[in-house]
C-alpha cells in the first residue's frame, strides 16, 4: 500500500506511471518532475496479470492499447509444475500492430485475381515480423508480502529489448535495461541501464513517514522516436544520486456523514462509500546528494534553491516542501444512477526555499508601491492537480485528471497541463477494484488497466 500513499502526498516520489509503449505498462517519471494524477499508480498487478485477468473474467480475448498505432495484446500462461502453481505465475505476453498491419496492406494493396491469391498476401503481411512483439515474465511469491519478478520484452522491429528484475517488499530493488522515463512534457527518454532501491516507512493516514532511495544510471539517455528533440533532463544523466526525505502529515475531517447507507445493497466500491469533505497537510524537508554528470545540474540559475554545497564532480542540496489537499464526496455508490461525486485537489510546493524567496520579493515590491515582478509571483503559486470523478450508472464512471498552474501570458492566467480522460467500471465483487480506460490528448495514448485499493 505504500505506493498508494506516495501518490496522493505529492508528486515528490518517483511512483510508476502507466504507459502503453512498453508491453508491461510501466514508465517512470523524471525524478523531480510531477506528472498528472490519472498517469500515476497505486497498487496493481503487473500487466500480464491484468491481462489474464480481462480474458478469464470480463470475457475479453484481446485488450486493445494506443501510442502512435493501435495494438492488440493477449497473455498465454505457461505451464508450470503443480507445486509451484500458487507462489509461481509465468506468462507469455504478445502484441500485435493493428494499425501498422492495415497500412501495409492499403500500401501494398491486393491482388484481385483471385481469392487465394489474396489470402496469400494476406498471411504474406502477417507473417511479418515488424508487426509483433513479446514479454516473457514470471514472478515468483516468495513470501505473502515478497515478490520477485523478472521480464524479457523484444520487438520485431529491431526496438532495443528491454529486461527487467525486482524484488518487491516495503524495500524495493529494480534493475531495467535500458529504463524507460517520461519527463513533464510527455518525453520519453531510454537510459541504457539503471539500478535503483526504494526504502519507505509503512503507510499511514497521519503522522511522520520517511523514504530513502538511491537511483544509478549508466550510458547517455536517448530520446524516444517520432518526438520533438529537446534537452536532456539533467536528472537522468550518468551518475548515482541518492535521496532521503523526511515528513509529517495531518489529516483533517471537515464534515463527514454520519447517515446510514442503504441496507442490503453493497456499495460499487467500499472506498468510495462514505460522504465527506476532509482535508491533509504535509510538511517535510529533502536531501539530494548526487555524484558524477548528475552534480553538474545547473543549480546556478536558481539561488534559491535552499542549502548547497558543490563539489568538483559532487553536489548536495536541501530544501523543504510541502504539500496540502481537499477531498470532496458526495453519495455513496449504492445507487444505480448518479450516486457518486468526487472532487479532489492538490497543492504542491516543491520547493520552500524557493517560495519563501518569492513570497519576500512580492512583499518588497508591493511595499515600495511597484507590481510584483512575473517570476516572483511565478514562485508563490504552487502547483495544482485536480481530480474530477461522476458515477454515470451503476459500476460505470467518468473522470477527468489534470495539472493546473499559473500563466500569466494567457488571457485567463491559467494553463491546463495534461488532462487525462477515464472511463471506470467498479467491479463491486472485489470489493475496491477497477477496470479502468484512460486516454491522454496530449501524448496520444490509451490503455485499459485493472487497478486495486485507488481512492
Amino acid at each position: 500500500m505504500k505506493k498508494l500513499r506516495w501518490v496522493m502526498d505529492g508528486g515528490f516520489w518517483d511512483v510508476d506511471v502507466s504507459t502503453p509503449v512498453t508491453l508491461d505498462g510501466v514508465a517512470r517519471p523524471v525524478p523531480g518532475e510531477l506528472l498528472p494524477l490519472g498517469l500515476t499508480r497505486g497498487p496493481t498487478l503487473s500487466r500480464p496479470k491484468q491481462i489474464d485477468f480481462f480474458q478469464r473474467f470480463m470475457a475479453m480475448p484481446f485488450v486493445p492499447s494506443f501510442s502512435n498505432a493501435l495494438s492488440l495484446q493477449r497473455v498465454l500462461s505457461l505451464p508450470l509444475p503443480s507445486f509451484a502453481r500458487d507462489t509461481w505465475f509465468s506468462t507469455l505476453l504478445g502484441q500485435f500492430n493493428v494499425q501498422k498491419f492495415v497500412t501495409s496492406l492499403r500500401r501494398n494493396g491486393l491482388r484481385q485475381e483471385s481469392d487465394t491469391s489474396s489470402l496469400q498476401s494476406i498471411w504474406r503481411h502477417l507473417s511479418d515480423p515488424n508487426l509483433y512483439a513479446l514479454n516473457f515474465s514470471s514472478e515468483w511469491l516468495l513470501t505473502p508480502e515478497d515478490t520477485m519478478l523478472l521480464s524479457l520484452e523484444a520487438h520485431g522491429d529491431d526496438k532495443t529489448p528491454r529486461k527487467k528484475a525486482f524484488p518487491h517488499h516495503n524495500l524495493t530493488l529494480e534493475a531495467t535495461s535500458p529504463a524507460l522515463f517520461v519527463d513533464h512534457l510527455g518525453n520519453y527518454w531510454d537510459v541504457p541501464f539503471t539500478w535503483a532501491l526504494d526504502l519507505a516507512s509503512v503507510a499511514s493516514d497521519s503522522g511522520t513517514s520517511c523514504h530513502f532511495c538511491i537511483n544509478h544510471t549508466v550510458g547517455s539517455p536517448k530520446q524516444c522516436e517520432d518526438q520533438p528533440m529537446s534537452s536532456v533532463p539533467p536528472s537522468l544523466l550518468p551518475g548515482l544520486c541518492a535521496k532521503c526525505a523526511v515528513s509529517m502529515k495531518k489529516n483533517f475531517d471537515i464534515w463527514r456523514s454520519e447517515a446510514p447507507k442503504t441496507k442490503m445493497v453493497q456499495p460499487y466500491d467500499i472506498f468510495l462509500s462514505n460522504p465527506h469533505i476532509s482535508a491533509s497537510a504535509t510538511l517535510g524537508t529533502v536531501v539530494t546528494a548526487s555524484l558524477g554528470d548528475k552534480s553538474l545540474r545547473d543549480h546556478t540559475k536558481d539561488e534559491s534553491l535552499g542549502f548547497r554545497a558543490k563539489g568538483a564532480n559532487s553536489a548536495i542540496v536541501a530544501d523543504l516542501f510541502a504539500s496540502a489537499s481537499l477531498s470532496v464526496q458526495h453519495g455513496n455508490f449504492q445507487k444505480l444512477f448518479l450516486d457518486l461525486t468526487r472532487f479532489y485537489t492538490r497543492l504542491d510546493i516543491p520547493s520552500g526555499s524557493k517560495f519563501l524567496v518569492g513570497a519576500s520579493q512580492v512583499a518588497f515590491d508591493l511595499y515600495n508601491s511597484q507590481a510584483p515582478r512575473i517570476e516572483a509571483v511565478q514562485a508563490i503559486c504552487p502547483t495544482a492537480s485536480l481530480s474530477i470523478q461522476q458515477q454515470i450508472a451503476g459500476p460505470f464512471s467518468l473522470r477527468v485528471d489534470a495539472g493546473v498552474t499559473l500563466d500569466p501570458k494567457k488571457e485567463w492566467y491559467l494553463n491546463v497541463n495534461d488532462p487525462v480522460f477515464a472511463v471506470e467500471y467498479a467491479l463491486q465483487v472485489l470489493g475496491s477494484a477497477k477496470a479502468l480506460a484512460w486516454y491522454s490528448p496530449k501524448q496520444r495514448e490509451f490503455m485499459i488497466e485493472l487497478r486495486f485499493f485507488e481512492t
